[in-house]
C-alpha cells in the first residue's frame, strides 16, 4: 500500500479546494431530473450484460451527427442520472447525445471501464446512431470521462467493424491522462492500482489509431496537477496537434456547465470539432 500524500490529495481531489461541491452535485441531480421529464429520449439502452452498462439516447430533430458525453467521479462513482442536463446544450444544434453509464471500482477495474465504454461506442455506432449522424461523432467526457474519452483514439475500430476513423474528435474535460499520481492518494483504497496497471494505463506511452481532432480542456481554477496531465498529453500525443484550453473563470466542476450552454466556448468547440 502507497502512503497518501497531503500534496497529491490538494491536487487530485477538487472537492477539497471547492467546499460548495456538495451543493453543485445537488444542482446536478436536479437539473438531470428537470431535463428527463422535459425531453424524449430512448433510456437505459443495454450495450453489455453488467447492470451498468447502458446508456440514455436524447435524438436531436433532424440530427446532423452525434454528441457522447461520458462522465467523471474518478471512476467511483456518478452515472449519467447526474448528468442529464449535458444533452439540453445540443439538441437544438442538431446534435443527438448518448449518455454512457459504466460499471465502477472497486468492483471492476479501471481498465474494465474502459472496455465498457469501447463497447458502449460499438453499440451507439453499429444499432443506435443513423447514417447521418454516423458522420459526425464527437466523445467527450469530464475527469474520469475526459481518460475514458481520449482512450477511444487508442483503438483499433477496424477489428470490430467500424471504420478506422469512426469519430470527429475528442474533447476532454479536466482529463487524468497518467493514473500513477493516483496510487499516492486516499482514492487508492478503492480504485487498487499497482505500479503494472497505472504503466498500463498511461495514455502518454501508448499512441493513436484515430487520426482524429483533439483537445483537451482545464478550468482556469483547476489544480496545477490538472494543467500538467493535459500538457503533458498534448506533448506526448504531439501528431494529434491536440488545442490545450484553459477555461476562464472555471473550477474543476463549473467546467462542465460551459460544454452544456450554448453560449459556453466548449460548447462551440465542441460543435465545430463534430463537423468533419
Amino acid at each position: 500500500m502507497n502512503k497518501v500524500s497531503a500534496a497529491l490529495e490538494r491536487e487530485y481531489l477538487p472537492s477539497l479546494s471547492n467546499p460548495d461541491a456538495d451543493v453543485v452535485f445537488e444542482g446536478w441531480k436536479e437539473r438531470a431530473a428537470a431535463t428527463r421529464a422535459r425531453l424524449k429520449f430512448r433510456p437505459s439502452i443495454a450495450y453489455g450484460q453488467h447492470r451498468r452498462e447502458i446508456m440514455d439516447f436524447y435524438p436531436a430533430a433532424n440530427a446532423w451527427g452525434c454528441l457522447v458525453y461520458i462522465h467523471g467521479g474518478y471512476w467511483l462513482g456518478f452515472s449519467k442520472f447526474e448528468t442529464s442536463w449535458v444533452a439540453e446544450g445540443f439538441l437544438g444544434q442538431g446534435l443527438s447525445v448518448a449518455l454512457i453509464n459504466y460499471p465502477l471500482c472497486p468492483e471492476v477495474k479501471i481498465a474494465d471501464i474502459s472496455a465498457s465504454c469501447i463497447k458502449a461506442f460499438e453499440h451507439l455506432y453499429k444499432f443506435v446512431l443513423g447514417e447521418v449522424e454516423r458522420r459526425a461523432i464527437l466523445v467527450t467526457g469530464h475527469s474520469a470521462g475526459g481518460y475514458l474519452a481520449a482512450a477511444h483514439m487508442i483503438e483499433d475500430w477496424a477489428t470490430l467493424g467500424l471504420p478506422q476513423n469512426p469519430i470527429a474528435g475528442v474533447l476532454s474535460l479536466s482529463g487524468i491522462f497518467d493514473v500513477a499520481p493516483l496510487m499516492q492518494t486516499s482514492l487508492n483504497a478503492n480504485l487498487h492500482l499497482d505500479d503494472a496497471q497505472a504503466e498500463a494505463l498511461n495514455l502518454n506511452a501508448l499512441r493513436p489509431h484515430s487520426n482524429v481532432k483533439l483537445a483537451l480542456a482545464v478550468g482556469q481554477h483547476e489544480s496545477a496537477e490538472f494543467h500538467r496531465q493535459s500538457k503533458t498529453l498534448a506533448k506526448s500525443w504531439a501528431a494529434s496537434k491536440a488545442q490545450v484550453i484553459e477555461v476562464k473563470g472555471a473550477n474543476h466542476f463549473t467546467i462542465v456547465d460551459d460544454l452544456a450552454s450554448p453560449t459556453g466556448q466548449l460548447n462551440r468547440l465542441a460543435v465545430a470539432m463534430a463537423r468533419r
